[in-house]
């Protein structure tokens, strides 16, 4: 629980950055992302869903973390 409460944690952190950092450029770029067709929005969200389990993975199943 502990873990998951932290990596939580974590991605509100990475999530929160742009906002606070360059709210005017994320204005700009959450207008440019309405302009995308839903087709790109879905494949960019299955690739990143794919990197973000193979990562997972791979440092699960490694000894390089331990």
């Amino acid at each position: 629980m502990k873990l998951l409460l932290l990596v939580v944690g974590m991605v509100l952190i990475v999530e929160g950055l742009p906002y606070a950092v360059a709210p005017e450029k994320m204005k700009e770029w959450l207008t440019k992302l309405q302009e995308l067709p839903l087709s790109t929005m879905r494949f960019f969200g299955f690739f990143s869903l794919g990197l973000g389990l193979l990562i997972c993975w791979l440092v699960q199943s490694s000894a390089l973390f331990n």
